[in-house]
């Protein structure tokens, strides 16, 4: 035996690493493709469409999960979820549990993150001021959250979920909306940060029966401290990831809400700093999902500290964010988004939309 082979076998004897012949390079981690989506079904028409987008998404042979970013009804459809008595002129008692069994039959694991239309806004006159928004989550959380530590859809995918992993603050247990992930060396993770300024408005209701501030600002508080916990969790977990994908619903850029009479948007100044703060100790890609002000869009919206996006939030540059605005449902065509994931490409990211319906 020669020398060599004779100090390798005895190393291997001793239970040593080691390695025959050429070094044995690591297995590269598959490519993803993801469909995302949001602010749908915003009418009765557009449900009974379902099999049009269940038929697009299913049938692409590339997408292995799929991600709904929020808003399952429209601002002016009444909120039905914690089963009203007596029901609002023009409400549907089954509107969230119709929305529920199409979910279930995307065959890819399904994840949902709540938008604001289905509770925080429930109070709103537009919506018929037709139920108080905590209540009004805590069904959403029932009905769409039943297995906590699982998603929705043909395939439930384990994911860690924030009501079981909350060591040392018993509150963040109610928040079983709050998921992560790692798949394909990719750290996913949805936070429930909702639109209308982060629920930044008062309960009112049409005769002011919902008010109560001392509830509301508790409710953010809780949930505000909660998102930032659950974000630095993700990314402690992402250390040696490729990449970090984020999902929630708010657009926290929409330009709109800062007008004279707008939501506003400082809701989300504590949340915006710490997603810039993450992603530049971070300094690999960074993709943010939204959806909320309906029109398709993507940027990077703290790249310029001096741009319109920029000086929202006041934070420092961040190159390495990109953020997608998913089209809703509300503008032709009606499209889901083809989010493509490659983590040995430095960019990780390349997306395309996909029409289903009212196509050019």
């Amino acid at each position: 035996m020669k020398k060599g082979f004779r100090f390798l076998a005895v190393a291997c004897a001793m239970g040593l690493s080691c390695m025959t012949g050429a070094a044995i390079a690591a297995k590269p981690d598959p490519p993803l493709t993801v469909a995302v989506f949001g602010d749908w079904p915003y009418s009765t028409p557009l449900l009974n469409n379902a099999p049009l987008l269940l038929n697009s998404v299913n049938n692409d042979p590339e997408v292995n999960l799929v991600i709904h970013v929020g808003d399952i009804h429209s601002g002016s459809m009444p909120c039905t979820g914690a089963g009203l008595n007596p029901i609002p002129a023009g409400a549907n008692p089954g509107w969230n549990q119709g929305v529920f069994n199409i979910f279930q039959q995307f065959k890819d694991p399904f994840v949902y993150t709540p938008g604001d239309n289905e509770w925080t806004d429930c109070h709103k006159t537009k919506e018929s001021s037709s139920g108080y928004p905590l209540n009004e989550l805590a069904a959403v959380r029932s009905l769409f959250f039943p297995i906590p530590g699982y998603t929705l859809g043909g395939v439930r995918k384990e994911v860690a979920s924030q009501a079981l992993e909350n060591e040392g603050n018993p509150t963040d247990a109610q928040f079983v909306e709050n998921v992560m992930w790692k798949q394909s060396n990719v750290l996913f993770v949805t936070l429930n940060v909702p639109g209308s300024n982060n629920d930044g408005l008062p309960w009112s209701g049409g005769t002011g029966q919902f008010l109560n501030e001392g509830a509301r600002l508790q409710e953010v508080a809780e949930r505000n401290a909660s998102n930032l916990r659950w974000l630095d969790r993700a990314f402690k977990k992402a250390k040696n990831a490729a990449a970090v994908v984020i999902a929630l619903q708010a657009d926290m850029w929409d330009l709109a809400a800062v007008v004279p009479g707008g939501d506003g948007l400082n809701g989300y100044d504590e949340f915006v700093q710490a997603l810039a703060d993450h992603a530049v100790a971070f300094g690999r890609p960074v993709l943010l999902l939204n959806g909320d002000s309906h029109i398709y869009g993507a940027d990077q919206p703290l790249a310029d500290p001096t741009s319109a996006t920029g000086l929202i939030h006041h934070t420092q540059a961040v190159p390495n964010l990109t953020r997608i605005t998913v089209q809703g449902s509300t503008n032709t065509p009606n499209e889901w988004l083809r989010l493509a994931i490659d983590p040995s490409s430095p960019n990780a990211f390349t997306w395309q939309n996909v029409c289903y319906l009212s196509c050019p």
